[in-house]
């Protein structure tokens, strides 16, 4: 009986105990008629492609957001917005084109950031671990590096004449962004500080390092890493008395010093907060470096407003500077905080996350036209997340499951991950989850198969969404 009136608790607690309705107009058989003849008619416009060559081009890359993520952050966008969720769209489920990627690398069947990064960035399947390399280089072993370097397409589009950006919530030299600028036999390697003596007396170059020197020129950096860039022990300045973020450097090197000092005379900007980045006049802002944090930004959920932009926030300035190149531009733009999210077992910040990237792609449709823009929407990997458990509909993407466990009795959360750091055991049998405050959200149900300290990904395989001819992208591909 007390599990039972427990259950019933944290169903209207959790479940959404004014969850809305379903739409009236669901219940007549014409609306879904009607809706099929527009996606029919939708459709059949596709048969006049756009096959005007793309200008400028922006990839979406959200990492660790698999197909469940996607799933589970459409139906929060709609509950955020009072609905029951199932039916809202998200920007990208606009998009008419869309395709299927395998994620593996060459060496694991499971893949990591840093390996399909270089392989949807440069073109090359690459070893997990390493970064703007192919496979013929073998992970923390510097000799491997020279001969086998690879280049990304930001490159090219610099090359080309383009202006060039990246834009990412985590460190500007995280295992994403550092593959289209660096060529490095390990993804940890961030600052000279994270290397072995080997590897430095070698001649192998930290990702810091390599981002200031391999392609000077790229026009916009923002995303966070600081420390990275300061000798060791140098304050952080927004942070001057916590010891963890200071500076990291061995050499002694001020990069971020030495970027202002190369484009001194040109029209460039350096911001560490939101306020700074707000402030500026994009017209008179060609290039501009952007640390907003000593390492990776804060989730969205818990972002300082005063000191720390949105993604939205970045992507909007962003383009605005890049745009004036009359050759057009080439953006990489991350949803990096996805993953760690969903590392941490936290579903809450992970999906937020998702949501926030929505409106990123939301406001670069305002920015840009479909008649010169390619844009793409795609993920580098997933991770073992899902939901279920005959959830009613507009059940909360956060609820319980209607139904408890005919093994033990007790409810679990419709959110579940297979490994992670949220398991817990109460005299050795499953914890009663509708008595656990998931106002943090840290795992679903605390229910795994495998209990770790941090959850790891999967191999599904991971959804591409296009605008403009975009036919080029079908069926099932094997490049990221």
């Amino acid at each position: 009986m007390k599990v039972a009136a427990l259950f019933i608790l944290g169903c209207l607690v959790w479940g959404g105990m004014a969850k809305p309705e379903f739409p009236e107009p669901e219940k007549d058989p014409d609306f879904w008629k009607e809706w099929a003849q527009r996606t029919l008619k939708n459709a059949l416009t596709l048969q006049d492609l756009n096959k005007n060559v793309a200008k400028n081009i922006i990839l979406f890359l959200g990492d660790g957001m698999g197909v469940p993520t996607v799933t589970a952050a459409r139906i929060l966008k709609g509950q955020m917005s009072g609905q029951s969720g199932e039916e809202t769209q998200l920007e990208m489920d606009k998009f008419p084109y869309v395709a299927l990627s395998k994620t593996y690398n060459t060496n694991a069947q499971v893949p990591d950031s840093a390996g399909t990064a270089t392989a949807y960035l440069c073109g090359v399947k690459a070893n997990e671990g390493t970064v703007g390399v192919s496979a013929a280089a073998v992970r923390s072993q510097c000799n491997t590096t020279q001969g086998n370097e690879v280049t990304s397409i930001l490159k090219w589009a610099k090359d080309a004449g383009k202006s060039v950006g990246i834009v990412t919530t985590t460190r500007v030299n995280h295992a994403t962004p550092s593959a289209a600028y660096a060529h490095c036999v390990d993804r940890d390697w961030y600052s000279d500080g994270d290397m072995p003596t080997e590897a430095l007396q070698s001649g192998c170059k930290d990702i810091a390092r390599q981002l200031f020197e391999n392609i000077p020129d790229i026009d916009v950096i923002m995303g966070g890493g600081r420390r990275n860039m300061y000798p060791r022990n140098t304050p952080d300045v927004e942070y001057p008395g916590d010891k963890k973020h200071n500076g990291t450097r061995k050499d002694g090197r001020n990069l971020v010093g030495e970027w202002i000092d190369r484009v001194k005379d040109k029209k460039s900007y350096y911001a560490w907060n939101r306020k700074d980045l707000l402030s500026l006049n994009p017209n008179n802002v060609d290039y501009l470096l952007g640390l907003f944090e000593p390492a990776d930004l804060p989730y969205e959920l818990e972002r300082n407003k005063e000191t720390d932009p949105s993604l939205t926030e970045m992507v909007d300035v962003a383009i605005k500077i890049l745009r004036k190149n009359e050759r057009g531009f080439y953006l990489l733009v991350e949803g990096g905080r996805i993953d760690h999210g969903h590392h941490e077992g936290k579903a809450k910040q992970a999906l937020h996350e998702a949501v926030e990237m929505d409106r990123a792609i939301t406001r670069a449709g305002l920015l840009t036209s479909i008649y010169d823009t390619l844009t793409v929407v795609t993920a580098d990997h997933s991770h073992v997340f899902s939901f279920g458990g005959y959830t009613p509909r507009g059940n909360s993407i956060f609820g319980l499951a209607p139904t408890v466990s005919d093994i033990d009795q007790k409810p679990f959360t419709s959110i579940l991950y297979g490994n992670g750091p949220g398991f817990k055991l109460v005299n050795s049998t499953r914890e009663n989850v509708s008595t656990v405050d998931y106002g943090k959200y840290l795992q679903a149900d605390r229910y795994l198969i495998l209990p770790r300290s941090s959850y790891i990904w999967d191999t599904w395989n991971v959804g591409i969404f296009g605008i403009l001819f975009f036919l080029l992208f079908y069926g099932m591909l094997c490049s990221c």
